[in-house]
């Protein structure tokens, strides 16, 4: 019989929701992988005790009145970190240390210093880390990996990651920590971060940064637009784009070109697929790019699909069953997060930021 886990919340905004949804499908579809875990939501908790009360009572769970109750809760076995994102490792640390499991949104923290504490404290105290990167798990990039890992698109040659999404004023002051670099950061720490781990994990580490980022169409302290050009430690080379000015949003997009081929991807679907060795369609059937949930989160930061979150928990309750680490860990999360922050540096400074040195 398939044990239960039980999940904890700490932070109960608009991602919290999204975790608690994907932990209720869990809860009805079970791992998909061994089958030796199912998952439940067991208790929530929030500095705003109101939202907290409001959120449990929503999703039919009790409310703790602080972190501290959450974690001395036995029930409670693994902890999904929700809060913003400069809390990231404050909180994970203290779950860690209280033997929890972690499942921390991204981006892992606003720091290299952060993150290396958040890494350093699930691995003295034995417990699993994943860090939020659920478009891993999308169809799309499953396959585009696939045929990276078979040496299909031949040598690389050039990664696209794109994210011009829309968020008006109004998001960035419905909470005074969004869009500033000690909470959150800009376009590309909070919205592009998925994309840019994408990137990273098909081309490889980059060795050389150069980007310039900009404050457009928002009162933020961060950026709302950012360019930045790659030199992978392959030779390849590459692009990232992220905004939170370009109404009305568009889907996000990866385009991998190597010397056999290239591959695109808009909102976790292949959409474009050239291979110079395997001249079939351009694109699977049903292609053209994710609908509904991939293309509203151009719009709007709650209309995110479950089924990513869905798949990366289950992959964790996986790990943590198996002994294994997760398929996405804490050193990618930083792996992510150390090209974000070169980006900053490089724009802030106006000169190329060298990695891997």
């Amino acid at each position: 019989m398939p044990v239960t886990r039980g999940f904890g919340i700490v932070g109960t905004g608009v991602i919290a929701a999204i975790h608690a949804d994907a932990i209720a499908l869990l809860s009805k579809t079970g791992l998909a992988k061994t089958g030796l875990s199912n998952a439940r939501l067991v208790a929530v908790t929030d500095v705003a005790a109101d939202a907290a009360a409001a959120f449990a009572a929503a999703h039919g769970c009790p409310a703790e009145p602080d972190l501290g109750a959450l974690l001395a809760r036995p029930d409670v076995e693994v902890v999904c970190v929700c809060v913003p994102s400069g809390l990231h490792a404050a909180i994970g640390v203290q779950a860690a240390k209280a033997g929890k499991h972690l499942a921390v949104e991204k981006p892992i923290d606003v720091s290299l210093e952060a993150a290396d504490r958040l890494i350093d404290a699930a691995r003295a105290a034995g417990v699993a880390l994943t860090v939020i990167s659920q478009h891993r798990f999308d169809p799309g990039l499953i396959e585009l990996k696939r045929l990276l890992d078979e040496q299909a698109l031949g040598r690389l040659v050039l990664g696209e990651a794109s994210t011009k999404w829309y968020r008006a004023q109004a998001y960035y002051d419905s909470a005074a920590w969004r869009g500033t670099y000690a909470m959150d950061g800009g376009s590309l720490m909070n919205q592009g971060v998925h994309y840019v781990d994408l990137l990273r994990w098909c081309m490889g580490p980059p060795a050389e940064v150069t980007a310039v980022c900009t404050t457009q169409a928002h009162q933020i302290e961060a950026e709302d637009t950012a360019l930045a050009i790659l030199r992978f430690a392959s030779g390849a080379v590459g692009t990232i784009l992220s905004s939170t000015a370009a109404f009305p949003g568009f889907p996000q997009r990866l385009e991998i070109t190597g010397t056999g081929g290239t591959v695109t991807v808009e909102d976790g679907q292949i959409v474009g697929r050239a291979l110079a060795a395997d001249p079939g369609p351009a694109a699977p059937d049903g292609a053209g790019g994710a609908g509904g949930a991939g293309r509203l989160a151009a719009a709007d930061p709650a209309a995110v699909d479950v089924a990513g979150h869905a798949a990366q928990l289950a992959d964790l309750l996986d790990a943590v069953d198996t002994g294994r680490e997760p398929a996405v860990t804490g050193q990618d999360g930083r792996d992510a997060l150390e090209i974000v922050l070169a980006v900053y540096q490089a724009s802030r400074t106006g000169r190329p930021v060298i990695l891997g040195s």
